[in-house]
């Protein structure tokens, strides 16, 4: 990035404090209706109840309020990978969210497309993925590297759901009853889940309570100011024994 696109992107801190969620609702709007696709992706759920727009805000705000030095967000550059191989994101989903992300700036800001300051935030963006598809490229190669490990999404079988106090634990095996990955202590899984009525599938994060050598065992507590496409009240009020669901491999939180 040259001086002048930072300065430009600095720029724009005060906006973004001001209005980053009206900015990023508008962008998962726009992004969304462009490319239907991407509902199989991100979780509706949150999308719906305004924590997806609230979470993207914050990271754009942090990410141009330290543009100079974005070293001071490995952190955060680790958290976001993190989510993002669980969700299985691929490199040309970034040229997507990218195109979107700088047409709402510019429709939002009623800024010329054309301009420096889209260009200069054109650049910012471009850095920023290069960095995520690195990370995530040697997370998804480790994870698969692993005894048992995989990349991407994999078929697994519901072979027991026991009733809790605050919900049900699923017992869940690999479709095709091969060796997965052992689990340590606070990790999780990204279970998919077909939408009933529709044809979407949704994606939720869940922590493991136990791995064996080729299942995991998960609790799932049903969600209050729920939409119909929540994956916790989906698995609760829809899915018994002999079901399938779709798995990411475990992560550290």
């Amino acid at each position: 990035m040259t001086p002048e696109h930072i300065e430009l992107v600095k720029s724009t801190v005060p906006v973004l404090r001001e209005n980053g969620v009206a900015l990023t609702s508008y962008f998962y709007k726009r992004m969304l209706n462009n490319n239907p696709e991407l509902n199989n992706v991100f979780n509706l759920d949150s999308q719906n109840s305004g924590r997806q727009p609230r979470a993207l805000a914050a990271a754009v705000l942090a990410y141009a309020e330290n543009i100079e030095n974005p070293a001071v967000l490995a952190k955060a550059v680790e958290h976001i990978a993190t989510k993002h191989v669980s969700l299985d994101i691929q490199p040309d989903q970034y040229a997507i969210v990218g195109e979107n992300l700088l047409h709402s700036i510019s429709e939002v800001l009623n800024v010329p497309f054309e301009s420096e300051l889209i260009a200069a935030w054109k650049a910012a963006y471009l850095q920023l993925a290069d960095i995520l598809i690195g990370v995530e490229k040697q997370k998804y190669e480790n994870l698969a590297a692993q005894n048992g490990g995989w990349a991407g999404w994999r078929a697994f079988e519901i072979t027991a759901v026991e009733a809790t106090e605050a919900g049900k634990i699923f017992t869940v095996q690999t479709a095709d009853k091969q060796a997965t990955v052992q689990t340590e202590v606070n990790e999780f899984i990204s279970v998919k889940v077909k939408v009933p009525g529709k044809d979407i599938e949704q994606p939720h994060q869940y922590t493991v309570l136990e791995s064996t050598e080729n299942t995991y065992r998960f609790e799932v507590k049903p969600e209050e100011n729920h939409t119909e496409y929540s994956v916790s009240n989906i698995l609760l009020g829809h899915y018994k024994t002999g079901d399938q669901v779709q798995l990411t491999a475990p992560q550290k939180k």
